[in-house]
């Protein structure tokens, strides 16, 4: 991950040394030969982390740290002290530094701290993103008897140190489930880090969860984490866990039991507290038998179960979904407010949506852009949504009872079928799906002869 690193030193041959290290890695580089030049660049570029050393001339590391922090609390600072003392070394930590680094600081060290520091301010970064969507919609929306039943298991959950399995099909929230499970447990102040078993080649999955070695394997230039080690004190989501290959299942299941592992290309033991949510729109127990998934990992993994409902089994909850996702497209793009008409949310209702909330969100959104506004009607969904079935509203009439209408449509239906089938009663019994005899009780009791217009 490209970065703009501000290297600040009062030796110009340290910052050389150190720039041409970065640069290796096709960072970005700034200079400072004094604390008071680094305020001045913190303040003035977009420094995505800083090296520091401790001791300078005009304001020492330690001082320019702790003014840093007032401004830009986010900012990485990895110290550097050729004198480090235990008492100083503690101080830069309390004051937020993430790292330190001894001088003469050495390439592979540098770049590995460096690594770490963006990884870990990216981490924070994302967590934070994620934490102002939820709070303008990102939270579990619906009040239908589904997601009352819901938001009860993830209270229950969350607390707890089981872990939990989501299931459900594709655009159902399983991630948003997995994150409110980290919001609402006692891991919630550590990192929430997720893993898409299928997006990840088989080769590279290994690494991805456990972290490398330097040299371990072509192309591993420095030792580098993987996502159990960054989860340490937190939440690992596993989505598409039932894509996971057989070989790492042996792997995943031994960190579970024993809450250890070892890097690719490592042969130390490395320990972590990890809290584990899994999620999977595959059937696991079909997977089981079929040999493809562990059953002891599937245990493992299934102690608390929660399925995510399709939207199709929830539609009470779709008028409170689409308006709160077309309160957020108007926002986003700058539109003024757009609100849905009655035909509108019929037609909405109408669909059967195979990629459930996603797929609503993105059809609002599509909607929002496409539509003239500010009241979106049937004919605007329509022209969003080629194929949608516009709702009849014209069957009702004022002053007429429900049995009085639905006989008029019965009629206006055999009256059609009988002229399209030249009067012929077999032909319209056959075509209505309807025994002779129930057609011909029906023509009578609604006064309905052969030939009649």
């Amino acid at each position: 991950m490209p970065a703009q690193v501000l290297i600040v030193d009062d030796e110009r041959n340290i910052q050389v040394m150190l720039a041409l290290a970065l640069k290796g890695e096709h960072h970005a580089v700034e200079t400072a030969s004094g604390g008071r030049e680094a305020l001045e660049k913190i303040a003035a570029l977009p420094v995505d982390l800083v090296l520091m050393d401790v001791r300078m001339p005009d304001l020492d590391g330690l001082a320019v740290l702790r003014q840093a922090r007032e401004t830009r609390p986010d900012l990485p600072v990895i110290i550097m002290s050729g004198h480090g003392t235990f008492d100083t070394v503690r101080e830069a930590f309390k004051l937020g530094a993430i790292d330190f680094l001894e001088k003469p600081v050495e390439k592979e060290k540098l770049v590995v701290a460096v690594r770490n520091a963006l990884t870990r301010r990216s981490l924070e970064l994302e967590n934070a993103e994620l934490r102002r969507e939820v709070g303008a919609g990102g939270e579990m929306l619906g009040s239908g008897p589904a997601m009352r039943r819901l938001r009860e298991l993830v209270r229950r959950a969350a607390p707890s140190e089981g872990r939990v399995l989501i299931t459900g099909e594709n655009g159902t929230g399983k991630e948003l489930l997995a994150r409110a499970i980290h919001e609402g447990s006692r891991h919630a102040a550590g990192p929430f880090v997720k893993l898409n078993c299928a997006a990840v080649p088989a080769e590279l999955i290994e690494s991805e969860l456990f972290g490398h070695e330097r040299g371990a394997f072509t192309g591993a230039v420095a030792a580098r984490k993987g996502k159990f080690e960054l989860a340490d004190g937190g939440t690992l989501f596993l989505d598409e866990v039932g894509d996971m290959p057989p070989a790492m299942q042996a792997k995943v299941l031994r960190v579970l039991q024993e809450g250890e592992f070892e890097r690719v290309g490592g042969t130390a033991t490395l320990q972590v507290v990890v809290r584990v949510v899994a999620a999977t729109n595959k059937d696991l127990p079909a997977e089981v038998a079929a040999g493809r998934f562990r059953e002891d990992l599937y245990y493992r993994l299934n102690v608390v179960p929660i399925h995510a409902p399709p939207l199709r089994e929830r539609k009470e909850d779709l008028a409170e979904l689409a308006a709160r996702f077309l309160a957020e497209a108007c926002v986003r793009d700058g539109r003024r407010p757009m609100t849905l008409s009655r035909e509108a949310l019929l037609a909405l209702q109408a669909h059967d949506y195979p990629g459930n909330v996603r797929e609503l969100r993105n059809l609002v959104e599509r909607i929002a852009i496409l539509a003239d506004g500010p009241d979106l009607t049937a004919d605007d969904v329509a022209a969003a949504l080629p194929g949608t079935r516009r709702p009849r509203t014209d069957r009702w009439k004022a002053g007429r009872g429900f049995h009085d209408l639905v006989e008029e449509a019965e009629r206006e239906i055999i009256l059609g079928a009988l002229a399209a089938q030249a009067e012929n009663i077999s032909e319209t019994a056959r075509v209505l799906g309807l025994e002779r005899s129930h057609l011909y009780k029906k023509m009578k009791a609604l006064g309905l002869r052969r030939g009649e217009e």
